[in-house]
């Protein structure tokens, strides 16, 4: 029988928690969204004093990272360096934040940060992947 690893609310909480964290430390006000491997919303964290904006964008920077496995810098780096097709690719967002979190090599989910600039953004989302 295999069975395939996942991310657990509890590892949920404890990435946000970690990122929550970094954020703080720094005075960043954000919304901090982690999700499955299937991109569906596990859990959610929004500063009081954060745009509202952000929510869906955290959401959408976290569940990109899952459907391409890979961080959203890498997207925003190519719409930078000229690789426009990234803007027309469904579900794409080319700005840093969404980060995929991984277990034994296998994505089981992802987290998503928006509220900063995008560098922050992903700043905050590397540290909460550090935790798990």
């Amino acid at each position: 029988m295999h069975s395939k690893p996942i991310l657990t609310l509890e590892d949920a909480k404890r990435l946000a928690a970690a990122a929550d964290a970094e954020a703080r430390a720094n005075n960043w006000a954000v919304v901090i969204a982690i999700v499955d491997d299937g991109g569906h919303l596990l859990y959610l964290q929004r500063s009081h004093d954060t745009q509202f904006g952000s929510v869906e964008t955290a959401i959408m920077k976290a569940n990109a990272s899952v459907a391409f496995k890979r961080p959203t810098k890498s997207s925003e780096e190519a719409v930078l360096s000229g690789r426009l097709i990234h803007l027309a690719l469904p579900g794409v967002i080319p700005a840093e934040g969404g980060v995929p979190v991984l277990r034994d090599n296998v994505v089981i989910g992802g987290i998503g940060v928006s509220g900063v600039r995008s560098a922050q953004d992903g700043q905050i989302a590397l540290a909460g992947v550090a935790a798990l």
